[in-house]
């Protein structure tokens, strides 16, 4: 909403976390967006601002529990059966006339499919402003404004963007950015709970189910602990066999580059990158990866990063903890084979 004389900026405050339901499950990456917003929260503490989460959908008894743990002062909860499935006309309806009535100062969100359906909707329907793929949130000390940091031109410049007149200030995250704080089973918090009206839950359409389909559904970067990746340098689709060989080996999911992705050598669940997914695994090996940014972003702040390259100058090699120079269909194959034996 436009701040004007009568609607001043102290008006608004807390860091509202928009929380996510999946398999009735917590999301991984509202857990993760709790950790940060703690921080800016923290950093507002002159306005005395306090952790919100705001969780919505259907039988979610019991579930404020784990987000107290995860540092929530307090959680709003929308239980309600016509929020069982994910239908962004009622979401957003709802979300909005709750911004309206508590005033976040922040409210931020994961740029999963839901969150990049939903954000844009409320942004508009309250008249502010919104930053997607955010890889760095932080408080500005002089004017206590969230300073929402991005990639921007293809990766190509880092930028950092401030809303000063539209409250709340709202950003997207994606999964695996920022890490979840440990859970301290001794915190407690506020329960809030709201209900949906009845104008609300009318929409022009009905979400019959929700289902996940294809083998692609079972590939989960995120959760990986390694994570083997195949850059241009494997050459082809079959040149990833190696790649797959090696992460069988560890234990590890495959990922890929862009290019791979373009070049339908694998499918797009494999991307890592500015366009794909953000992962933090404890080991990243990139296989034939030059390290262009808009891949750096997806996984620099992996444990430890080791890279395989024939040039010792590619940006990967500058980044990694461990750079091995050498041929990839060389390299490769030994490693996989000092693992099995």
């Amino acid at each position: 909403m436009k701040l004007n004389e009568t609607e001043i900026a102290d008006s608004y405050n807390d860091v509202w976390v928009l929380g996510e339901i999946v398999d009735g499950q917590v999301h991984k990456v509202t857990l993760e967006l709790l950790g940060i917003a703690r921080e800016l929260a923290d950093k507002r503490a002159v306005n005395n601002s306090k952790v919100v989460c705001l969780l919505m959908g259907s039988g979610l008894k019991g579930m404020e529990t784990g987000l107290f743990y995860q540092s929530a002062d307090r959680v709003i909860m929308v239980d309600d059966e016509s929020l069982k499935f994910f239908n962004d006309s009622v979401y957003s309806s709802v979300v909005s006339r709750l911004i309206k009535k508590y005033k976040p100062e922040i409210l931020i969100s994961g740029a999963t499919s839901k969150g990049r359906s939903l954000m844009p909707l409320v942004a508009v329907q309250i008249e502010t402003g919104l930053t997607a793929d955010c890889t760095g949130l932080d408080i500005d000390k002089e004017s206590g404004l969230l300073l929402q940091t991005r990639p921007a031109y293809g990766g190509n410049i880092i930028a950092t963007i401030k809303c000063e007149n539209h409250r709340p200030q709202m950003s997207t995250v994606r999964q695996g950015v920022f890490k979840a704080i440990e859970s301290d089973d001794t915190r407690t918090g506020e329960l809030i709970v709201e209900s949906v009206l009845e104008e609300e839950k009318r929409t022009r359409f009905t979400v019959l189910s929700e289902e996940s389909y294809g083998d692609d559904s079972k590939i989960n970067l995120h959760d990986a602990n390694v994570i083997v990746s195949g850059g241009r340098g494997v050459k082809s689709a079959e040149g990833f066999e190696v790649i797959h060989q090696l992460a069988n080996a560890v234990e590890g999911a495959v990922g890929a580059t862009r290019a791979t992705i373009d070049s339908g050598w694998i499918s797009y669940a494999h991307q890592v990158g500015q366009t794909g997914l953000t992962v933090q695994p404890e080991i990243y090996i990139a296989c034939g990866v030059s390290g262009q940014i808009q891949h750096l972003v997806g996984m620099q702040s992996s444990d430890l990063i080791i890279a395989i390259n024939k040039d010792p100058d590619a940006p990967i090699m500058q980044l990694a903890d461990v750079a091995i120079v050498g041929d990839l269909f060389e390299v490769v194959p030994e490693i996989t084979k000092l693992l099995s034996n």
